[in-house]
C-alpha cells in the first residue's frame, strides 16, 4: 500500500483560536474572546511574551498531584460560550479534564474529511468513535454524510447534541451513542453493519459507562479487528488519532494498514501541530495515522 512521508499538519485558518505564547511547561491560548492557560510538558522553553501577557489570562489549570488539578478563575468566565471554525458553530467551555471541548489541532482532519466526503458523490456513513463533543461529526454531517457518533460520557454527548443545536444542523441524521467503543462496534459485527468512514480519537486511558476499561496499548488491536469487519463494499478513509505518548507511530500505521488490508488507497502518517503567534514555535498535540480509499486532484 502507497505511503508518504511523515507530514506535519496546522491549520491556518482558525480565527477563534490562537496559540499565543508557551514555556515553562505551560501554553497561554485565546479560545475565543478569553485567554487561558493550560499545562504542556512539551514546552520546555522559556515563554516570549512578557509576564503582564500571561497575567491578563482569565483562568489558568493548575495540576494538582495526585488529582487531575483545577481550575483558577481570575476574571468572570461564562459557563460556556460560541466558538466558529469556518461556518460551524459549536460551545466551549472549561472542565474539570483540563481540556475545553474544543481541540483545535484536529481542524486538519475536519477539512480532509470535508473533502472526501463531498467529493465521494455517494451515500456516506461515518462512524465516530471516542467522538467527544462531536465537533467532528457535525462537519461530517454538514458534508454530507450519515453520521454514527459513540462516546461512553453521557454528558459529552449532550454536549454534542447541544452544538449540533447550535450549528443548525438539527436535520441532519447524527445518531448520538452513549456506550463503550469496542462493545458498540462488535455489536455492530454481529448487526451486519457497514460504514465508509471510521474515526478513532481514543484517550490513553478510560471508563465505558458500565466500569468498561480502556487501555490504548491492550484495547486497540481488539477495536480495530471489529473496525475491519465494519467496512462497507466501498470504503472511503480511516483517522487514527493518538496522544504521542500513547504508542509509537510505526505501530500504528501497521495497525491501520491492517485494518484496511486489500482495500489499496494511501496511509499518510504524521502530527497535528499547533504553531505560536509569539515566536513560532510548534506544539505537536497528536500523532496520527490517516486512510483514504482514493486520492483526487484536489490540492491538500
Amino acid at each position: 500500500m502507497p505511503s508518504t512521508p511523515l507530514l506535519a499538519l496546522t491549520s491556518p485558518d482558525w480565527t477563534d483560536y490562537t496559540l499565543l505564547d508557551s514555556g515553562n511547561g505551560l501554553k497561554l491560548e485565546q479560545f475565543g474572546p478569553y485567554r487561558l492557560v493550560r499545562p504542556d510538558d512539551q514546552a520546555k522553553w522559556r515563554p516570549a511574551l512578557p509576564k503582564s501577557e500571561w497575567a491578563g489570562a482569565h483562568a489558568q489549570f493548575k495540576l494538582n498531584p495526585p488529582q487531575d488539578g483545577q481550575w483558577e478563575f481570575r476574571q468572570a468566565l461564562p459557563e460556556k460560550w460560541v466558538m466558529h471554525y469556518r461556518e460551524l458553530q459549536f460551545y466551549a467551555r472549561p472542565t474539570p479534564f483540563r481540556h475545553m471541548g474544543v481541540f483545535p489541532e484536529q481542524a486538519v482532519h475536519w477539512d480532509w474529511m470535508t473533502r472526501l466526503i463531498k467529493n465521494a458523490d455517494r451515500p456516506i456513513r461515518v462512524l465516530n468513535l471516542f467522538g467527544y463533543t462531536g465537533i467532528a461529526s457535525l462537519f461530517a454531517a454538514q458534508a454530507g454524510a450519515q453520521v454514527t457518533h459513540v462516546d461512553a460520557s453521557k454528558p459529552t454527548v449532550a454536549w454534542g447534541r447541544e452544538n449540533q443545536t447550535l450549528a443548525g444542523l438539527a436535520d441532519k441524521p447524527i445518531r448520538w451513542i452513549v456506550e463503550d467503543a469496542i462493545k458498540y462496534v462488535e455489536r455492530e459485527v454481529k448487526r451486519d453493519s457497514h460504514y465508509e468512514g471510521i474515526l478513532l480519537d481514543p484517550p490513553p486511558f478510560g471508563h465505558g459507562p458500565k466500569g468498561e476499561i480502556w487501555k490504548f496499548a491492550d484495547s486497540l488491536p481488539r477495536l480495530l479487528a471489529g473496525c475491519q469487519q465494519l467496512w462497507g463494499g466501498q470504503p472511503l478513509f480511516m483517522i487514527l488519532t493518538a496522544y504521542t505518548t500513547q504508542a509509537e507511530l510505526p505501530d500504528l500505521q501497521r495497525a491501520v494498514g491492517k485494518t484496511v488490508a486489500g482495500w489499496g488507497g494511501t496511509i499518510e502518517a504524521g502530527t497535528a501541530e499547533l504553531i505560536e503567534k509569539s515566536a513560532g514555535r510548534i506544539l505537536q498535540p497528536a500523532t496520527f495515522v490517516r486512510w483514504e480509499k482514493e486520492r483526487d486532484s484536489i490540492q491538500r
